[in-house]
């Protein structure tokens, strides 16, 4: 399973809830996917995706909550899993597509294949902590972590795009990205 295949998966249980995209392939491949007006998409700003959705996640507690995030930006911003396992957002669902490499930068070997980020995010304070390494066992446990209480954290194993890949880029200017997102997360629902 790839990053598109997981995404195709995911992206339809979504429902209402608000979506903190991290930057690079994650947010490209999203985007092309189904964009949705409830989804801000990171542009530049490694590893910074967990820290808006917490604060979104605490600001808006009746709304569910979900970061597509990368194993390179988790590892960028590790202090966020304690954070968010400290301030226990129930809202929160952290899924990290985890395909070892810096994905849209060439493929660079990221660490998380010796270190277990679902075992850091367990010492770090999430309520839930799960593994899926098929589109079937994905399904299930986004299913699952969606209507549950969280904080949650998915780990996804995914593989790394071996072909260059040509990712349409998210055609929205950063403010019209901000502005589509203030609304969703101003919607009744």
């Amino acid at each position: 399973m790839n990053l598109a295949q997981a995404l195709s998966v995911v992206i339809p249980l979504l429902q209402d809830a608000l979506v903190v995209h991290a930057n690079g392939f994650i947010s490209r491949e999203s985007f092309n996917l189904e964009d949705r007006l409830g989804n801000f998409y990171m542009i530049g700003s490694m590893g910074l995706a967990s820290s808006i959705a917490l604060g979104v996640a605490l600001s808006k507690p009746e709304r569910r909550v979900v970061v597509f995030d990368g194993d390179g930006n988790v590892l960028m911003n590790m202090g966020s899993l304690a954070l968010i396992g400290a301030q226990q957002p129930r809202n929160l669902v952290h899924l990290v597509f985890d395909n070892e490499v810096y994905g849209s930068t060439g493929n660079q070997p990221t660490i998380s294949s010796r270190v277990a980020l679902d075992e850091v995010a367990r010492a770090s304070g999430y309520v839930e902590t799960r593994r899926a390494e098929d589109a079937d066992q994905l399904r299930g446990a986004a299913q699952d972590l969606l209507v549950r209480d969280g904080p949650s954290f998915l780990l996804i194993k995914i593989e790394p795009d071996r072909q260059e890949r040509h990712i349409g880029r998210i055609t929205h200017e950063p403010q019209h990205i901000v502005r589509r997102f203030m609304e969703a997360i101003h919607q009744d629902v």
